[in-house]
């Protein structure tokens, strides 16, 4: 025990549980690199002394604080907070903490901002949104500064370690061939935004599904979007005035597939019988909207959740996976084409 008026040390624990102060730190930290034995043992010696962590002494002796950056300029909100969802599970019940940091990509001093964010708040790690997770020299300045950085995309831009990724192509091509297979053959398409690997990666498996079947894509079954509803709505809009009106629209994302439903209300066409409408990401709107949405649900939370383990734990079977395929959720907005 130890002695009376005095607060238990981390040495305290060590001594009497017959381990290292560094067993000690990785039964604190819950980190996978432990059988359950030693952790049992550990922790029944920290509830019988009363031990309570210093975590600001421990932070200053790591030069680093409990805290996870998540650096994103994403436009959609449903995605950052599913991540963030992802994050929290991760560190449910240690001791990190989750700090939001929306940044400008298209500032000249994007990166000396985010030098100074990881000066101030000392960062145990930070997981990195697309698009700005394609930017390599963000993760060299990551690497400069010793700060933990893993990436998330649609697409492996990193190694393992550093990487979180999903299929976006493959599903984006199974999806179209779903459509095919119904019987459609004027299959339009609206793109994300340039610049952004989920809008190349995407707009790539539509066109290899298409061209796999040997049907054209002309440019006026293209529409350019942002991800964000407005475009949606304008892009549907313009692919459906064209003298040549397709039978069925591939979306980016749920949020641009809505507003093709909206855009074929107001020129009083029927989804799915006038018009079949598939999505991107498998949002709550997906399943809200009204007849419920076919999409591919991409598994942000589960990819942010990972991204946190290979942070804080490594050692975890959840933080070895790296690829994260999606899956296409059949739901009502499809149909075969009239005749």
């Amino acid at each position: 025990m130890a002695k009376s008026g005095k607060n238990p040390t981390i040495n305290d624990v060590a001594r009497l549980a017959g381990v290292s102060k560094k067993t000690v730190s990785r039964v604190i930290n819950r980190s996978a690199l432990l059988s359950e034995d030693t952790r049992t043992k550990v922790e029944a010696v920290i509830g019988q002394l009363g031990y309570v962590p210093n975590p600001q002494a421990r932070a200053l002796a790591l030069r680093r604080n409990f805290l996870l950056g998540l650096l994103h300029d994403n436009p959609n909100a449903q995605t950052v907070l599913k991540v963030q969802e992802g994050v929290l599970d991760a560190i449910r019940d240690t001791e990190f903490a989750l700090v939001v940091r929306p940044v400008d990509r298209h500032s000249p001093t994007m990166l000396d901002d985010i030098r100074r964010f990881l000066e101030q708040q000392r960062l145990y790690g930070v997981l990195i949104l697309p698009p700005i997770s394609e930017n390599d020299a963000l993760a060299q300045l990551c690497l400069e500064m010793g700060c933990g950085y893993v990436r998330m995309g649609s697409a492996m831009l990193d190694d393992a370690d550093h990487m979180v990724a999903s299929n976006d192509r493959e599903m984006v091509e199974a999806a179209v061939d779903h459509l095919i297979a119904l019987g459609h053959r004027r299959i339009a398409l609206i793109e994300g935004p340039e610049g952004f690997r989920s809008a190349f990666e995407r707009r790539e498996g539509f066109l290899a599904a298409m061209q796999a079947h040997g049907l054209d894509v002309p440019p006026e079954a293209r529409a350019q979007g942002n991800y964000r509803f407005e475009s949606g709505l304008a892009g549907a809009g313009q692919l459906l005035d064209a003298p040549t009106r397709p039978t069925a629209i591939f979306a980016s994302n749920d949020e641009m597939a809505s507003g093709a439903f909206h855009a074929a209300r107001q020129r009083n066409l029927r989804v799915p019988d006038d018009l079949s409408i598939i999505g991107f990401d498998d949002s709550p709107i997906a399943a809200h909207i009204w007849p419920p949405m076919t999409t591919v649900g991409w598994p942000v939370r589960e990819m942010g959740r990972a991204a946190a383990l290979k942070l804080i734990a490594p050692g975890d079977k959840s933080a070895s996976q790296s690829r994260f395929p999606a899956q296409l959720v059949k739901r009502q907005s499809v149909a075969a084409p009239k005749a």
